[in-house]
């Protein structure tokens, strides 16, 4: 690979790092299989640079690999344990673990346990939008169309609001 193409890939990991990690957290058990699943990821973006037609832009592309290789590992997953894991008033806010006090914590820790009982479709949409993604962008990447992305983010909402309350 040329020089250009892996300061590409070098800035661009730079910039979505952190979002791309919150990606693989929603599909991983644990600190360690994010980290696994991270990697993946990676080693698919850098092996897939070349063939990148600019049809979208870097950062949609890198979403949308990550999130097909976060869904073929969990498929894989699945498989082989041979189990399946079964809002329109939600404020959902940007906290991070080392900003959030006792009571964001407990929030952030049932929002999280909500989000990975959905669906994968459902997954992908929450965790796009979670990053601030676009209607648009969420479209580029999944494939539907912005109005069933916007139907899909609140009935989503609604899943979350429920599963939240019945946690509390």
């Amino acid at each position: 690979m040329d020089q250009q193409l892996e300061n590409t890939f070098l800035m661009a990991l730079e910039q979505n790092k952190q979002k791309l990690l919150r990606v693989c957290s929603v599909y991983a058990e644990d600190n360690e299989d994010k980290k696994d699943l991270f990697q993946e990821v990676l080693i698919h973006i850098w092996q897939s640079m070349p063939s990148f037609e600019e049809k979208s832009s870097l950062s949609t592309w890198m979403f949308r690999v990550t999130l097909n290789v976060c869904l073929r590992l969990q498929t894989k997953q699945a498989k082989k344990r041979d189990r399946f894991m079964k809002l329109d008033s939600i404020t959902i806010e940007n906290i991070t673990d080392e900003e959030a006090n006792e009571e964001d914590h407990e929030r952030l820790i049932k929002l999280r346990s909500c989000i990975k009982k959905l669906n994968d479709a459902d997954k992908a949409v929450t965790t796009l939008y979670l990053e601030e993604l676009s209607y648009k962008e969420i479209s580029d990447i999944t494939g539907l169309t912005e109005n069933n992305v916007a139907v899909k983010i609140k009935r989503i909402k609604m899943k979350l609001l429920n599963c939240i309350n019945v946690a509390s």
